[in-house]
């Protein structure tokens, strides 16, 4: 027996829909599964969290540990993308302006949670302890190193680092000759 739900397990999960080949960890926490939508060959390790909206392409992966917090705007993962472990995305969060309270203990009317949609393009990967904020995109083909924090959307096919993330140098984009032969040998 290894970790990951079985096919009756996970539909009783109440996904609001998800593909063939959808392996997800029993140690992963899931908040909201009626917002979330998985695509096929979809891989959800252990120790990570998914809670709100959240969209998940096909042939994604989230490692061991990362956290999605989706909330009512929503997180998207292209096909092919992956987050790697201890990686988060936010698609809210609170006002630190110190002109609201925070944390949801605190009743909403005298907290200021910003909403906006993260959308994480095909063929992305983003590196270990990563942290990407809200309504940011990261274009096709994005190359995020460990430890980088994205406040602000990124072109396509760029290897990005840094706190905040900046432009390192071109990725190749040699992946897609290599994902369409795959395709075809499916």
């Amino acid at each position: 027996m290894d970790s990951f739900y079985s096919p009756e397990e996970l539909k009783a999960l109440g996904l609001k829909e998800y593909g063939e080949d959808v392996r997800i960890s029993r140690k992963c926490s899931i908040y909201g599964a009626g917002n979330i939508s998985l695509g096929s060959h979809v891989r959800i390790d252990d120790f990570c969290l998914l809670s709100g909206k959240i969209s998940l392409g096909s042939h994604v992966h989230i490692a061991a540990g990362a956290m999605l917090f989706g909330g009512s705007a929503g997180i998207s993962f292209g096909d092919y993308s992956t987050i790697s472990s201890r990686g988060a995305v936010y698609a809210l969060s609170d006002d630190y302006s110190g002109r609201h309270m925070t944390n949801p203990t605190v009743p909403e009317e005298y907290t200021a949670v910003e909403e906006a949609p993260v959308e994480i393009g095909a063929h992305c990967i983003i590196g270990t302890g990563s942290t990407l904020l809200p309504g940011v995109t990261l274009g096709e083909g994005c190359s995020l190193g460990a430890m980088s924090l994205v406040n602000r959307s990124l072109p396509p096919w760029g290897i990005y680092a840094g706190i905040p993330a900046r432009f390192i140098r071109e990725r190749s984009r040699e992946l897609l000759e290599l994902c369409r032969e795959f395709e075809a040998n499916k």
